[in-house]
C-alpha cells in the first residue's frame, strides 16, 4: 500500500484509504479509478472492493517504518477527506504523520470544505502540506476553504488544468501544480491557460510546478514549456530535512525558497 512514486512532484506514496467517488469534471477521467480496477483483476487484496471507498487499517503506520527522510503523496488513490472517512480515522493518520517528522507528507483533497471543518480537530504539524485540487472556474471556491486550514504550506494541483483561471488566487497559498489530463479520453489543455498561471505564480513569487502537457502519450508530449522545465517547489527547512543534514531534495527539483515554513520542534 506504499511505493516510491513516478509523480514528479513527490518521492513515495501513502494509501491509508482507497477508492473514492466522483464530484467535479476533475474527476471524470480518474487514473485512481482505472489504477484500482486493474490492481482489483490482478487479485490485489487491498484492492477487492475495486474502486469503492475502504478504509486500509493495515496500512496506517507504514511511515513510522521508514527511517530515511521522504517527500510522501498522501492517499494518491484516495481522498483523505471524503466524506465517508470517519473523522477517528483522518486522526490517527494525522498522529502517524505527527510523529514522524523525518518525512514530508502532501496531503491533497478535491473536498477542502471537510479538512477546514475537521482542522480545528486535527494537529497541524509542520511536516504536513495541504493542497486542493482546482481544475476550472467552477471549483475555485476550494482556494478558499483551502486557505481556512493552518497547514504550513497549502498548495495548488491544477491538474487536470480544462479551462482558463486569469485569476487565480494565490494569497495564502505557497505551491502551484500545473497539469494536463493523460490517458484514454484525455481533455485538451491549452498552452495560453498553463502561461497565464505560470506568469502570475512568478509575478507572485509562489513556486510553480509544471507537471506535464498529457494527452494519449504523455512521455511524447513531454514536460517543457517555453523551452525549459518547471519544477519549483516550496522548499522549507523541514521538507528537506531541518533535523537531518544530510537530506537532499531529489535531483529534479529546483529549488526557490518564497515561503517557509514553521520549524519542526520534535
Amino acid at each position: 500500500m506504499a511505493m516510491g512514486s513516478t509523480i514528479e512532484w513527490t518521492e513515495a506514496t501513502w494509501n491509508p484509504v482507497t477508492g473514492c467517488t466522483k464530484i467535479s469534471a476533475g474527476c471524470k477521467n480518474c487514473y485512481a479509478e482505472r489504477m484500482s480496477r486493474r490492481l482489483k483483476a490482478m487479485g490485489k487484496d487491498q484492492y477487492r472492493n475495486g474502486f469503492a471507498l475502504t478504509l486500509q487499517p493495515q496500512s496506517v503506520d507504514l511511515p513510522r517504518r521508514w527511517k530515511q527522510p521522504r517527500v510522501i503523496f498522501v492517499n494518491s488513490m484516495s481522498d483523505l477527506f471524503h466524506k465517508d472517512v470517519p473523522l477517528d480515522y483522518i486522526k490517527r493518520v494525522f498522529e502517524v504523520m505527527n510523529e514522524c517528522t523525518q518525512h514530508t507528507f502532501q496531503v491533497l483533497t478535491k473536498r477542502p470544505e471537510i479538512a477546514a471543518n475537521y482542522a480545528k480537530d486535527l494537529h497541524w504539524s509542520p511536516n504536513i502540506w495541504m493542497g486542493t485540487s482546482v481544475e476550472n472556474l467552477l471549483v475555485l471556491h476550494r482556494v478558499e476553504k483551502l486557505r481556512e486550514i493552518p497547514a504550513a504550506i497549502r498548495f495548488l494541483s491544477v491538474e487536470p488544468l480544462l479551462g482558463p483561471l486569469p485569476k487565480l488566487p494565490l494569497a495564502g497559498i505557497h505551491w502551484v501544480i500545473v497539469g494536463g489530463e493523460s490517458g484514454p479520453g484525455a481533455r485538451p489543455m491549452e498552452s495560453s491557460w498553463v502561461r497565464q498561471i505560470r506568469d502570475r505564480c512568478v509575478a507572485q513569487s509562489v513556486p510553480f510546478f509544471f507537471k506535464q502537457w498529457g494527452g494519449t502519450n504523455k512521455k511524447k508530449s513531454g514536460r517543457e514549456l517555453d523551452g525549459r522545465e518547471w519544477n519549483e517547489m516550496p522548499v522549507n527547512e523541514l521538507a528537506f530535512g531541518a533535523q537531518n543534514n544530510e537530506r537532499q531534495p531529489p535531483n529534479r527539483v529546483a529549488r526557490r525558497t518564497p515561503y517557509f515554513g514553521q520549524a519542526c520542534n520534535s
